[in-house]
């Protein structure tokens, strides 16, 4: 069973106080691993500022949906697909509402489903997974230069309007914010506790789907 976690920062592993990469034991996906066992083959492709189908002016190859069908076609056949997107898309830079943000996600999954039913044959479960909530105090952050407050509040919302974006693609839908809060070291990134609560409560929401 085929696993493929496609996210940004916080699905590549970025230690919030070092600045570098957690090891695969402390990344939720490694984690994940571990928890479903070998029956299941955990596939981590997480990208540092990796956005829904937004384009950075400057690094325009993290637009997630530019390599999504590039990555679907290399690690197909797919039997889950993980979707953790929204949170580089709070930038100032993009001028996003939670909604667009949210619209942004759903056509990842849109895109997602018509792809593999014509590459692979079939469509993989998707969980649509709404990222965690931006701390309160982002602007003072080490990203506080690509974040302002509004990006607080607008996270807020992702919850609700990825979970009706869920119900209408009808695929699955995975609220992280019950579960896990951003750091408090940079109000961005997943301490090593926020990992492990993580893939536990993921772990358990795959096997029950299956």
């Amino acid at each position: 069973m085929k696993v493929l976690c496609y996210g940004d920062s916080n699905t590549y592993g970025f230690n919030p106080v070092s600045g570098l990469r957690y090891p695969k034991s402390i990344r939720w996906t490694g984690r994940l691993q571990q928890k479903l066992g070998g029956h299941y083959e955990v596939i981590e492709e997480g990208c540092n500022g990796r956005t829904t189908v937004f384009e950075d002016p400057f690094e325009p190859w993290k637009n997630g949906m530019s390599y999504l069908y590039a990555c679907l076609n290399s690690h197909k056949p797919i039997d889950i697909v993980t979707l953790m997107l929204g949170s580089n898309d709070l930038k100032t830079v993009y001028h996003a509402s939670a909604e667009e943000i949210a619209r942004g996600a759903e056509e990842l999954v849109c895109a997602m489903q018509s792809f593999m039913m014509e590459k692979q044959g079939f469509c993989p479960k998707i969980i649509l997974m709404a990222p965690p909530v931006i701390g309160e105090d982002i602007e003072r952050s080490p990203f506080g230069m690509s974040f302002d407050k509004s990006a607080v509040e607008r996270s807020k919302n992702f919850g609700e309007l990825y979970r009706k974006a869920a119900e209408r693609q009808k695929c699955y839908f995975f609220n992280t914010a019950d579960y896990i809060q951003s750091s408090k070291e940079d109000c961005l990134h997943l301490t090593p506790e926020s990992h492990a609560v993580l893939a536990d409560n993921l772990a358990r929401y795959i096997l029950a789907i299956e």
